[in-house]
């Protein structure tokens, strides 16, 4: 007979992103990545749309804040894949 659980496996992805509304903390966004890194989570990504900029999170090493005209890349996750940070962002219409 199968049975449900209540026990939920515990996962920490090796990749993160968090998109900034007009409603959130960027304080409570960057504790959040912080907190994944020290359980396990290799990058930490903050999207700013307002900004356009991308902060970059690896533990214990230098944030690297990203805005148009750089390359966005996670090599240690996902080799070969890259973006130019400007393809991002939503078109703007005049």
């Amino acid at each position: 007979m199968k049975r449900t659980t209540e026990n939920y496996a515990e996962v920490v992805p090796d990749l993160i992103f968090e998109v900034k509304s007009k409603n959130d903390s960027l304080k409570k966004l960057r504790e959040k990545i912080e907190e994944f890194l020290s359980l396990g989570t290799t990058v930490g990504v903050l999207v700013d749309p307002r900004q356009r900029i991308i902060e970059v999170y690896r533990l214990e090493k230098e944030i690297i804040t990203l805005q148009d005209g750089d390359i966005f890349s996670v090599t240690e996750i996902l080799p070969g894949w890259e973006f130019p940070v400007e393809e991002i962002w939503a078109p703007e219409f005049d």
